[in-house]
């Protein structure tokens, strides 16, 4: 057991790694608070599932592939950026210690990545909108972050540089093989509240007012990179671009900002059809009782997009001639 303290804010807080053993398994509490903040999220997720077109089975599919692919996903990241950490005295590479997750080394951006592809490839199996999942996905991937970064505190981990500002953490941790007290910046909690702030204006503010499928989605790229880039300069622990002085999490964050606030510069310049979001024509397909919506290219009814690009008149009454015409209609 450890202690992490505020001196500032005048609080003193015993922390320790494990919660409890299970048949002499210790369970740690950073896998325990990792383990809320999904659920938390899934809830969410399966909660507003239907506003964005989307069937609480396929969220529970969607996850059956990418919780163990994103655990995949965020270990190689980890391991292709400290490579020097699993090899041998002579240099060979120890597999058996790249598996061994639980001591630690898993990167955020490597989950990231992983999920886009899994997401990406299961609605094109399914014929889902990708974007529109996206949207809904960026909202519990808010969720989970904000709760996860608590994992840090408990491990003491993740921690800043050196400050002297009044709600600077002091905590005991080994630097350079000496063990010491240090008062530093609790990035982990710049981090949770950032997320927590982010998740609160997409789902309150931005969500009210979605104009296109993926709105959601550039808005999380965007204030997710600037308040990584700005949390990642004050950190200790960084990964870098192998023996170059970049940070390779900095240097993602600044560029996927800059993407994230071009598309919107570009999507929010543009009109944009209501009715297109693939989670009212969903609304507008089950209220009618017809078939379901594919976005898939080879399904008898077309998409908000490519109905735009063949000029139909994209509106319930053409929607449900057509459904009609293809012996699609159930009403």
């Amino acid at each position: 057991m450890s202690t992490v303290s505020f001196p500032g804010l005048g609080l003193s807080i015993p922390v320790k790694d494990i919660a409890f053993r299970a048949f002499g398994w210790p369970i740690h509490w950073y896998g325990i608070i990792i383990a809320a903040g999904f659920l938390l999220a899934v809830l969410y997720c399966s909660r507003k599932a239907e506003t964005y077109g989307i069937e609480q089975d396929d969220i529970v599919d969607l996850l059956l592939y990418a919780v163990p692919l994103c655990i995949i996903g965020a270990r190689l990241y980890y391991i292709i950026f400290y490579l020097d950490l699993y090899r041998d005295a002579d240099g060979k590479l120890m597999f058996s210690k790249m598996v061994r997750i639980w001591d630690g080394g898993l990167a955020i951006y490597g989950a990231i990545i992983m999920a886009i592809i899994v997401a990406w490839s299961f609605c094109k199996k399914r014929g889902i909108r990708f974007m529109s999942l996206a949207d809904l996905g960026v909202l519990g991937l808010l969720i989970g972050q904000s709760v996860g970064r608590w994992g840090n505190f408990v491990n003491v981990e993740a921690y800043g540089a050196l400050t002297e500002l009044p709600w600077r953490m002091g905590i005991y941790d080994t630097v350079d093989g000496v063990y010491q007290y240090m008062e530093v910046h609790p990035t982990f909690l710049y981090e949770s509240l950032w997320n927590l702030i982010g998740f609160l204006l997409l789902a309150v503010v931005v969500a009210k007012h979605r104009k296109f499928d993926g709105q959601l989605f550039w808005s999380y790229v965007a204030w997710y990179g600037l308040g990584r880039a700005w949390i990642e300069g004050l950190r200790t622990d960084s990964l870098y671009f192998f023996s170059t002085g970049l940070r390779v999490s900095q240097v993602l964050a600044i560029l996927s900002a800059v993407a994230g606030l071009v598309v919107l510069a570009v999507q929010l310049s543009r009109p944009h059809d209501p009715r297109a979001l693939w989670g009212r024509q969903m609304a507008a397909r089950k209220a009618a009782g017809a078939a379901p919506v594919s976005d898939r290219k080879d399904s008898p009814i077309p998409s908000a997009e490519r109905a735009k690009e063949s000029g139909e008149e994209l509106d319930l009454e053409s929607i449900l001639r057509e459904a009609r015409e293809d012996g699609h209609d159930n009403t």
